[in-house]
């Protein structure tokens, strides 16, 4: 079949058999006029080598490091996640609260034989029951100087709240007592409290003022036991205290499921967990619609004398 047409050859088969087999056929720099040389390279910053020398570095120690904790991932057995803790809590070392105290100098600071002042704020429309029974439960391990005070921001008190801490009848020189312990009625949204006015903010919610009244007692738990109570604290004022119906319900089932294993909420010991909690279901009325083990548990905190006393402020 006769060609279409014919195209002239673009190089000569000389030039084409001078570069095979490496290259079919040279082209021109487009990038630069002819008959001129390369333009030399750029010098590299030194800065930027010693940038890129240690980011090499740097990636393999880390690849080093990943290769020694696969290592050791290897070697150690990862316990099960759905572990039951019960056993842990009643091994916990706790002592219990008829105990000797806990150096105060050593958990609030020396201020050179002048007494340590708590002193707390709170609103009389919702008094802090978890901090009275904790206030009378101080009481039987400190010489505690507890007063009550009115603010001007508060028109009136309920007689029975002015005489929460009882009448001491022994007065003694305020050097003698190992803590003074102010309750102040006052129109405040939440608690707050402080114990040094001058050097700290105040400390706001009845459950963490709790937690720090607690702390007083000096109790030593472990992890477990400790989150445990955490838990519960932040359960019974977050959704107990200022949750819903459903929130609450969920909560007194809960509450239930736990008390049917052990005799407190967390283990054989009375703990913070049991006072806030106690707290939140009689600030909310729903201690008497609660489950059969949450009955049962109610009773034993109001068998205890810190407890019934707070329990005549509410009648």
């Amino acid at each position: 079949m006769p060609a279409m047409y014919k195209v002239r050859p673009l190089h000569s088969a000389a030039v084409l058999a001078e570069h095979l087999p490496g290259c079919m056929y040279p082209l021109p720099n487009l990038h630069r006029a002819p008959g001129t040389a390369a333009p030399p390279q750029e010098e590299v910053d030194p800065s930027l080598q010693a940038l890129e020398s240690r980011q090499e570095e740097i990636l393999k120690r880390l690849y080093e490091l990943k290769s020694a904790v696969d290592g050791l991932s290897k070697m150690i057995q990862t316990p099960d996640a759905d572990f039951d803790v019960t056993n842990i809590i009643q091994t916990d070392q706790s002592s219990p609260l008829s105990t000797n105290g806990a150096d105060l100098d050593l958990m609030l600071g020396k201020d050179y034989g002048a007494l340590k002042d708590v002193v707390i704020n709170a609103n009389p429309s919702l008094p802090p029951l978890s901090l009275l029974v904790i206030h009378s439960l101080l009481c039987e391990r400190y010489k505690i100087l507890s007063a009550v005070h009115t603010h001007s921001s508060v028109k009136s008190v309920p007689e029975n709240l002015l005489k929460c801490f009882g009448e001491q009848t022994k007065k003694q020189p305020r050097h003698e007592y190992q803590l003074g312990f102010t309750l102040i009625w006052k129109d405040v949204p939440k608690p707050q409290m402080k114990f040094s006015i001058q050097t700290m903010c105040p400390i706001e919610g009845e459950g963490n003022i709790a937690r720090f009244l607690f702390s007083l007692f000096g109790q030593k738990y472990n992890a477990v036991t400790s989150t445990l109570i955490d838990s519960w604290v932040d359960t019974a004022m977050l959704q107990l205290q200022e949750g819903s119906s459903k929130e609450r319900g969920a909560v007194l089932r809960s509450m239930n499921a736990a008390l049917g294993k052990s005799p407190w909420l967390v283990g054989t010991e009375l703990t913070l967990a049991d006072v806030v909690a106690w707290s939140a279901l009689q600030q909310t009325g729903t201690a008497s619609s609660a489950p059969a083990n949450v009955q049962k548990w109610i009773k034993s905190c109001e068998n205890l004398a810190p407890f019934s006393s707070v329990m005549k402020l509410l009648k």
